[in-house]
Parts: structure tokens; sequence; C-alpha cells
């Protein structure tokens, strides 16, 4: 089985990353790190006009068609430029629940604003510091308002609607959309280690809420909106992973220390071997993931697991040997590793904690494998 992008689709990562290297240089990246700004709104309407936005939106509802798998090439340069923008929250989880959830005229009415980018997205979890799980969800959805809060909520600062996982009156598990500028609706950013992905806590009381779709949604339904957000922030975590192991070895082979260059140090190259390999392993897995995510095959949830666990320790792995390989210079300000490191950090918890993903894991591959004494049917 190949699971390879086609032709088209590495042409479409070409053209993405040339494009984000000329309009995405890491001092755009520190211009938002430093400064007011909360995010790069003006690489933010180019990538709308791009069509990346609205990559995995049918075209009846203004999207580019291009489908799952050309969403994930775009996460893996957008990972790969740690693109200051609110891409995973607009893109891979609101985007997708209202794809997955939203009424004819709901769809209508968010889908084609989104993909133009006229409208950013928040989805909303997390109530405090834990893991996502059905009993963790205390917000209450009673006829169309909202009460409760939320935390912390990645670009919720500066999000223009957000979709909020509650319970309703019959303690179901609903989704609802929030205009987050509406009554009733109050909120903060949180200082988080990644300033160029601002994390928020949204209060709300008794705030306009429209339901999303008609009817609860089972939890289950909830963890497969994670599952499919989930393999496309693996291959952002991969994509950074990748310039992390790049800019390491550009570094060793310049770097001289005792007349040679410090990359022909073994100490060096067991570092830059095992970040490769570690990057490698979680490429294949995120590949099996977009496999399954554009296939809608039964696999998602396993192939989800096994991408987010592994492209998370690649790309802590990644991050922390980079800033090791250049040695003092690397903890400085001035060196750009730091913005890497900060991104591995924040993605790591970006859909629950990696306990939380190893857990699923070996959950989901004991469910996929035949009971001990039987025999697996083909």
């Amino acid at each position: 089985m190949n699971f390879d992008f086609s032709e088209d689709l590495n042409m479409l990562r070409d053209e993405a990353r040339k494009f984000l290297a000329e309009r995405c240089p890491t001092t755009a990246v520190r211009r938002i790190l430093e400064g007011e700004a909360p995010y790069d709104r003006d690489l933010w309407l180019q990538v709308a006009q791009m069509g990346w936005l609205g990559a995995a939106v049918p075209e009846d509802f203004g999207g580019a068609g291009l489908g799952h798998e050309g969403l994930c090439v775009i996460a893996e340069e957008i990972g790969r430029a740690i693109a200051p923008i609110p891409f995973a929250s607009s893109v891979y989880l609101v985007t997708e629940a209202i794809l997955a959830h939203g009424s004819e005229a709901q769809k209508r009415k968010y889908l084609p604003r989104l993909a133009a980018g006229e409208l950013i997205g928040a989805f909303a979890i997390a109530e405090g510091a834990q893991d996502p799980r059905p009993q963790a969800i205390a917000a209450r959805l009673r006829g169309n308002t909202l009460s409760g809060t939320k935390w912390p909520v990645p670009d919720a600062a500066y999000a223009d609607l957000a979709v909020v996982v509650a319970r309703d009156e019959n303690d179901q598990v609903r989704l609802a959309i929030v205009e987050l500028a509406g009554k009733g609706v109050s909120r903060a950013t949180i200082e988080t280690i990644d300033p160029t992905h601002q994390q928020a806590r949204l209060d709300f009381d008794a705030a306009p809420a429209e339901p999303l779709g008609e009817g609860s949604v089972s939890w289950d339904a909830v963890q497969a909106l994670l599952d499919r957000a989930a393999v496309l922030v693996a291959f952002e975590q991969v994509g950074g992973a990748q310039a992390c192991l790049e800019m390491a070895t550009a570094y060793a082979k310049e770097r001289v220390a005792f007349g040679r260059p410090i990359g022909s140090f073994q100490a060096i190259k067991h570092k830059l071997a095992d970040v490769y390999v570690a990057t490698e392993l979680a490429r294949s897995n995120a590949y099996y993931g977009a496999w399954a995510l554009s296939t809608g095959a039964p696999e998602l949830p396993l192939a989800a697991a096994a991408a987010r666990v592994t492209a998370t320790d690649a790309y802590h792995l990644a991050s922390k040997e980079n800033i090791q390989t250049h040695g003092g210079m690397g903890f400085t300000w001035e060196l750009d590793c730091h913005l890497f490191y900060r991104r591995a950090k924040m993605l790591a918890l970006a859909l629950g904690s990696a306990r939380h993903w190893k857990h699923r894991l070996v959950d989901r591959w004991d469910a996929a494998t035949p009971a001990a004494g039987t025999q697996a049917t083909h």
C-alpha cells in the first residue's frame, strides 16, 4: 500500500514552502512574539487568498475542494514555518466541526466566510488544565443560551466565533456556535510559553448560542473531531521537527571547534541521527493518518493516536537537540531555536496531553488486536 502523496500534492507542497519562505521568515514570527499584534493578519489574508483556509471545504461552500490530503500537505508547511496565524483552531477544528455536524443553513452561513478568512474560529472544549473527557464538561446550553467557563482556548483572544462543547438540559453533549463579540461573553488572555498562538479564558453568562446541527452528539463524535485534528497537528509537528533538524545540521557543518566542524564529532552525529529517526517515524505515522483521514477509514482513531504520539515526541526531541547543537548560543534570544521550542511545547498540549494520547493509542491498539487465544479473520 502506497501512502505517499500524488505529484499534484507534492507540487502544492513546493509552492506552499516557497510562499511561506518569502512571506513568513522567522523575522515575521518575531514581530508577533515581540509586538502587540496577536497574529499576523497580513499573512492570514494571504493564505486565505491562496485557498488554504478552505482547502478541505467543498467548492459548494466556498472552499478549494483540495481534500484532506491537500490540507495535510499545507499543515506540514505551516508547521515548518511556525506561522503565527490561527490556522489550526479555525481550519482543523471549527471548520471541521461545522462540516461534520452543521445544518445546511449553518454550512452556507459560516463555511464560505471561514474559508475566505473573514471569520476566525476557536474550538472551546477544555475547562481547566485537564485532558478532554466527557466528565469534565460542565458548560450548560439551555435553549439558545450558554453559561460556563472554557480555558485554555487557543486563539480565542481574537477569534470571531467559537464552537463550544457543552451539555444541554438533558445532560447530553452538544456543540454550539457562539459569536464572541456578543453579549454575555467575556474573555481574557492567558500568558503561555508561545505568545504567537495566544490562549484565552472564555466566560459565558447566558450568552446567545446557536446549537450546531440538530440534536445531541455523542462523545465519540467529539473525539472523532479531535482525532481528525490530531492528524493535521501531527503534520505541523513533523514540519517543525524537520526544520529543527535542518537548522541543527546546517550549524553542525559550519561551526568549527578544535580545528574541525562539530558535526564530525560522534556526540553531535548521534544527536542528529536520533532526531532524524524520530522525525521519519513521525512522518510515517502522519502519512498513515492522512490516508485514514482522507478515506474515512475505520483505522482513523488508531492512526491519529499513533501520529499524535510520535509527532509530539519527535518535535520535542528535535527542538531540544537543536538548542543543544547550537551550544551556549542556542539558549539566547537572538537565535531562532527558541521559536521552535515554544511551538513544540504549545502543540504538545493543543489537543490534550501526551499522556492522554498515549493512553488512547494503547486503548485503540488493544481494541484492534484480537484477544489472546483467538485468530484474526480476514
